[in-house]
């Protein structure tokens, strides 16, 4: 029997903006997170995600499938990037007995990456400025693929999480004058201060979570 072409709300295509794989990739990651972690989609501030991707990656886009199937969106803080480079992500949701992390495997990587798409996009030309039947056609790439086809699997049982308890308060930088949340003031010659104001990075910029190479079990 011949496996149902999966469907992706037209919707998060316009949230994305343009036509794409790794949009469809990152929704399909999501769906899958969700079934695993038995959970619905998030309306408030449930799940969190771990996306391995960083900067300057057009695969970068599955970020946005991920939040249009999940809920979990970066600007609930419920998505953070770790800048590994890799088109993966870890799911975790509070109360669930594991957390998932879930990979495109190698192999699908490979099977996309001589697509007319990419000739497109190498030479600089916007996913928007493709033809339509070439976008098409490798997202249907993406959406006939079964999951053992598109992902690597990983539960992770051990894995540790706890969210930052929000806070409503702030106060002005004494320098700058803004309004700053009080958890991001610094001291500086006796004054409190904002990041900018003070010089200094923010310590969030770094993410510390277990190796998620090293622990778990595939399924």
């Amino acid at each position: 029997m011949e496996t149902p072409k999966f469907q992706i709300p037209d919707w998060a295509f316009t949230f994305h903006g343009h036509k794409c794989p790794f949009m469809p990739i990152g929704y399909r990651m999501g769906t899958i997170a969700l079934r695993l972690l038995e959970v619905e989609r998030s309306k408030d501030h449930e799940m969190h995600v771990f996306s391995e991707m960083g900067v300057g990656h057009p695969q970068g886009c599955m970020q946005d499938g991920i939040m249009s199937a999940t809920g979990a969106t970066f600007g609930k803080g419920m998505i953070d990037k770790l800048n590994y480079g890799k088109v993966a992500a870890t799911f975790w949701y509070p109360g669930a007995k594991s957390a998932y992390r879930i990979f495109l495997r190698n192999e699908f990587q490979d099977k996309l990456a001589p697509h007319e798409f990419f000739k497109y996009r190498k030479q600089g030309i916007e996913p928007s400025q493709i033809p339509n039947e070439v976008c098409d056609d490798i997202i249907d790439v993406v959406l006939n693929a079964t999951v053992d086809e598109l992902f690597n699997i990983t539960i992770l049982p051990d894995f540790t999480y706890k969210p930052v308890k929000g806070s409503f308060n702030k106060a002005a930088c004494e320098v700058c004058g803004e309004y700053v949340f009080e958890r991001y003031l610094r001291i500086k010659d006796g004054k409190k201060v904002c990041i900018s104001c003070s010089g200094r990075e923010s310590e969030e910029t770094v993410i510390h979570l277990p190796n998620l190479l090293k622990s778990g079990s595939k399924f």
